[in-house]
């Protein structure tokens, strides 16, 4: 089986306690004075207390359109994902030239070439390495990106595979745009980077004491739901889709999917050891938790990760799985269970055996 033998999570070095972000962007004149209240009662109940983000957050003010936010996309993404990848191949004890394939994801900034073939030369990968660019898979692609790692190396059970997501959310910020979507975005994203390597069973370092293996995995749209998260792209960048009702998606489609694809495996939700859940929000936290009738402690992980970063993407589920791995592995031969919801309306599981 795919075994995860390393993940590794990166930040950038400006970093800020949300209330000076709150200041900031009304600063900036994201509302009306008159409406300063409603900005610091969504940045209050946000459960977000800090953030690390791409630029110094006076820049953002100054910040000359989208292609110029893109530029910086670019830049800081090369920083974050070359420091990311070469520190997950040393804590799995690879060289570059050891890689076969990269998927690397982000659906904050473009780039052609794309981030892992511009980062191919700095990071010494072979030039035969195959790619994987990915985008539009938003904050499911951690756990699409691990599942696809998967479905590679079922099939070539020798090869080393690397996962790169690098989201830089702060770069999409409209200071124009004063709904309510947008408003709740601004509250929750922050900036961020993971690496992920995977080797397939037959590699010399699939080693049965060094990371958890990937079981199985499900991937699955909700008809109906396109509405309901993403991107409207214009000239000004990436403008927020958010729906009020994600929630109540998530309480109506999450915990049947979820038992569903548990049961098919002979487990019950009160049977996994550990949940690697993608911090949506504090709401979508809470809708998780009622869905899978899970004790607090569950998400315990995931409600740290979203108080002191934020909501990173699709890199928020690779900065939990590595904070579960480093401080609480369950016991060995232990079920875990990896999940993350993203655009689509979507859900993508994958299971683990510790």
């Amino acid at each position: 089986m795919t075994r995860i033998a390393a993940v590794h999570g990166v930040l950038p070095p400006h970093r800020y306690e949300q209330y000076e972000i709150t200041d900031a962007l009304a600063a900036m004149g994201l509302v009306r004075e008159a409406e300063r209240g409603v900005l610091d009662r969504l940045h209050g109940t946000s459960s977000v207390r800090t953030r690390s983000l791409a630029l110094p957050l006076e820049r953002y003010a100054t910040l000359n359109g989208f292609g110029e936010a893109n530029d910086a996309f670019i830049e800081v993404a090369l920083e974050l994902g070359e420091r990311a990848v070469k520190a997950a191949l040393d804590e799995a004890g690879l060289r570059p030239q050891d890689v076969d394939l990269v998927i690397s994801t982000s659906v904050t900034g473009i780039a052609a070439p794309s981030i892992e073939a511009r980062l191919a030369g700095r990071l010494g990968l072979r030039e035969d390495v195959k790619r994987v660019p990915v985008f539009g898979l938003g904050c499911v692609a951690g756990a699409a990106g691990i599942a696809r790692l998967h479905d590679y190396l079922r099939g070539r059970p020798d090869d080393v595979a690397v996962l790169l997501s690098v989201e830089l959310c702060s770069l999409t910020l409209q200071r124009t745009d004063s709904s309510a979507a947008n408003l709740v975005a601004g509250s929750l994203f922050g900036d961020g980077a993971a690496a992920l390597v995977a080797v397939g069973r037959d590699h010399p370092a699939n080693r049965p004491d060094e990371g958890p293996v990937v079981v199985a995995t499900r991937s699955r749209l909700y008809p109906g739901t396109e509405r309901l998260l993403g991107w409207d792209i214009g000239d000004n960048g990436f403008q927020i889709v958010l729906g009020g009702e994600l929630p109540d998606v998530v309480r109506r489609h999450l915990g049947p999917e979820v038992r569903t694809f548990l049961a098919d495996h002979d487990l019950k939700p009160q049977e996994v050891t550990a949940w690697v859940c993608h911090p949506g929000g504090p709401k979508i936290l809470d809708a998780v938790r009622e869905t899978l009738d899970l004790p607090a402690r569950a998400l315990e992980l995931t409600r740290r990760s979203l108080a002191e970063v934020g909501n990173l993407s699709s890199a928020s589920v690779l900065h939990i799985l590595r904070d579960t791995l480093a401080e609480r592995p369950p016991l060995p031969g232990t079920p875990g269970l990896l999940l993350a919801m993203g655009p689509g309306f979507c859900s993508e599981l994958v299971l683990l055996r510790w």
